[in-house]
């Protein structure tokens, strides 16, 4: 869709990246660390002073201690993070359960290890978990749940009681959870997201992966981490030396050295929320159908009152015909699977939204 986008020269909501520009300092702090020589191979799990610096927001955020030296690792984006964890537990014959709609990457990272994804369903259009269906999809041969919080595509976040149901699930159980809580700063309303690290007996078999790109608006650097117990990490590090061995270095010292202010991430629902709010208010004179929006920076809207066009049909032809590029969301099911959705991105500049809106609203 991105490409199509560009070929027609249609503003992209499509794909997930913003428009604008990181913080300056940021990229000063980068500058200054290439220049003092810091070019060269850093430690495989990542530079000590960026573990030491996510050890601390995750200390300071959900009150979870994480050891820097042997339970952080810093990782070439979190899909790297995501496709390693799997690939240091997934064994041939194993079972994942994965929600759908579902991030696009987790099941050829299972079936490329031998395992078998095994589908709960969000259920909409809040798009909330059903606890007694993943519960009665559990097998002998379950060895991991993957759960991602805020929901990509969606915008769903999980709630208390979930992450009650969730460990009452696996209670007992050797059942392992990969964490996808890359959007971990964008949730809205007052909200608080629920990371699996508030929860001792959760985060005791979890990795929890998060985003650097997401939080500071750099996708294109592909920086993330994954937090989790020191024989898990040790598990992961046995495939990441092999598959990435270890992150650009002058990034990670950057990074460092700007996580020294929190404000950078604590500020970030607030940020994301006016957007959000400004593409929804703008929406709403259109004849889109709202669904909700609690956390990512995507908002996703039923057409039916527009057209009767399949989702990916009716994306491209607003891409091609309208000017705005958008993202079918039966592409985020196994089987495809037509409800009339399309997810819009609104981490743009006001000035890309409000261009966008005066297309949409025409429809």
């Amino acid at each position: 869709m991105s490409r199509l986008a560009a070929e027609h020269g249609a503003i992209n909501l499509s794909q997930g990246f913003p428009d604008f520009s990181p913080s300056p300092r940021l990229l000063e702090r980068v500058t200054h660390h290439m220049a003092a020589g810091a070019n060269q191979y850093p430690p495989m799990a990542g530079v000590a002073s960026l573990r030491e610096a996510i050890a601390e927001k995750v200390a300071r955020l959900y009150h979870a201690a994480y050891e820097p030296e042997s339970e952080v690792t810093v990782t070439a984006g979190a899909t790297q993070a995501i496709y390693t964890a799997i690939a240091a537990c997934v064994r041939p014959g194993d079972e994942v359960i994965v929600f759908a709609p579902v991030y696009d990457s987790y099941v050829p990272g299972i079936e490329l290890n031998g395992g078998r994804a095994v589908f709960a369903h969000l259920r909409f259009p809040e798009f909330k978990p059903d606890w007694d269906e993943v519960r009665a999809l559990i097998t002998p041969r379950t060895r991991m749940i993957i759960i991602n919080s805020p929901h990509n595509p969606t915008g769903s976040v999980l709630r208390e009681s979930d992450l009650a149901a969730l460990q009452e699930i696996v209670r007992g159980t050797d059942i392992l959870i990969i964490s996808d809580e890359v959007y971990e700063h964008m949730v809205y309303d007052g909200m608080r997201h629920e990371s699996v690290c508030r929860y001792p007996d959760l985060a005791a078999r979890s990795f929890v992966i998060s985003s650097f790109g997401k939080t500071y608006h750099v996708t294109g650097w592909k920086i993330g981490y994954v937090a989790a117990p020191a024989a898990l990490s040790a598990e992961f590090r046995k495939v990441h030396q092999f598959n990435v061995f270890t992150v650009n270095s002058p990034m990670q010292h950057g990074l460092a050295a700007y996580m020294t202010t929190p404000k950078h991430y604590v500020e970030l629902p607030d940020f994301y929320q006016r957007k959000r709010d400004l593409f929804r208010a703008g929406l709403e004179k259109s004849r889109f159908k709202l669904l909700p929006s609690e956390g990512t920076y995507f908002q996703c809207v039923e057409y039916s009152e527009i057209s009767a066009m399949p989702e990916l049909d009716f994306a491209k032809w607003l891409t091609t015909e309208i000017g705005v590029a958008a993202i079918p969301v039966s592409a985020f099911y196994q089987l495809p699977k037509e409800s009339g959705i399309v997810r819009f991105c609104f981490a743009k500049k006001e000035e890309t939204l409000r261009s966008a809106l005066n297309q949409l609203v025409t429809l």
